[in-house]
């Protein structure tokens, strides 16, 4: 059951999820929490669908904020708000409420979330896109418990992570670090049938994809080894080495569904790890609500020191300028000391310069 409300209040549309439930005949909320979508009308679609079907595991009431930009400046001094009110199949199973705010509204978006919040209920607020630099901070942001953004939508991944260990606040979360929950358990699960220790790590996948820097950090960051991160032609994660003293143990995923567990000494295993949608990502992120203090130990480990630990493999194939460097820094007599460092940090510079022109 759809009802379209034009030019309202947030009283009416309570007043309209009321109506749409008696009507269905499911006047009780049986919903577990409020979650709250901020998005634009490009990318609202496919992230109200992925919410849909994340809702049939956790039952919530969805609003949908989205920001229309107004034409000219008068349209900006005057405030509208139009909602769209979803209950019972065409709202998976809880309700759907999207929100397009026009005008002055638009900076003023909490106060239209507010009154229709589930009481006693969790907040959840994910940003699809644009999410803001400290999700704390933001109006929308400190209702929630739970903040959920997704680097992989930013123009510059290795930058906004090195942002997101700036601002982060208990509760920040990255579907970015969802995506390697899979790979984090196949490599735990393979380091747990081997009394051997890693001196090494190389972490491949393809270019401008957080999800390989916060695995390479989260191994570098339990493992206290260097790891480099090497680049692939994807499709995302492409295969995790780590060099033991008993013999390597490789994940290798090149097709971006099926992986090839190699341990030495034993044979080779098949295992499924393929790419989740969207709407497995926020089922999982929805399943708990407390902070995740490993994505903050391996968020804080830091970008630029994953980069000094493997700059030699951020570079595709070797080649261009690396090449030409090379040659320069035979000639250059070894310094040691914090010279030496001060080096180290300048030829981490040119990958963030990198990710940034893209």
């Amino acid at each position: 059951m759809n009802i379209d409300l034009t030019n309202t209040t947030a009283s009416e549309i309570n007043k309209a999820l009321i109506r749409g439930r008696r009507a269905i005949g499911s006047p009780a909320v049986g919903m577990v929490l409020t979650l709250v979508i901020v998005t634009d009308e490009e990318n609202a679609y496919d992230a109200l669908k992925a919410a849909s079907e994340a809702s049939r595991e956790h039952p919530s009431r969805t609003l949908v904020v989205v920001k229309r930009v107004s034409r000219t400046p008068r349209d900006r001094t005057h405030s509208r708000l139009d909602a769209e009110v979803r209950v019972g199949a065409d709202a998976g199973t809880g309700e759907t409420v999207v929100l397009r705010l026009y005008g002055e509204v638009v900076n003023h978006a909490q106060s239209v979330v507010l009154p229709l919040l589930l009481p006693d209920a969790p907040v959840v607020v994910w940003w699809p896109v644009n999410a803001p630099l400290d999700p704390a901070q933001d109006p929308l942001g400190a209702l929630a418990q739970r903040r959920v953004t997704d680097t992989y939508a930013a123009a510059s991944p290795a930058e906004e992570l090195e942002a997101r260990a700036g601002t982060y606040t208990p509760g920040d979360t990255d579907l970015s670090w969802t995506r390697v929950t899979p790979w984090r358990s196949m490599l735990a699960a393979a380091l747990d049938q081997v009394a051997c220790q890693v001196t090494a790590a190389v972490v491949e996948g393809e270019e401008f994809n957080p999800s390989v820097e916060l695995l390479a950090m989260w191994l570098a960051d339990r493992l206290s080894v260097p790891v480099e991160r090497a680049l692939s032609a994807g499709p995302g994660l492409t295969a995790v080495r780590m060099e033991t003293d008993c013999g390597p143990i490789v994940l290798d995923r090149a097709d971006g569904s099926l992986a090839t567990l190699s341990i030495h000494g034993q044979p080779d295993r098949a295992v499924a790890l393929h790419r989740r949608e969207t709407a497995e990502l926020i089922a999982e992120e929805l399943r708990r609500l407390d902070p995740d203090d490993t994505y903050a130990s391996a968020l804080r480990y830091g970008v630029e020191r994953l980069s000094d630990a493997g700059r030699g493999a951020m570079s595709p194939g070797h080649s261009g300028g690396d090449a030409a460097q090379a040659p320069q820094a035979q000639a250059e007599p070894p310094v040691k000391g914090p010279v030496e460092e001060s080096a180290s940090d300048t030829k981490a510079k040119p990958r963030s310069k990198k990710a940034a022109a893209k």
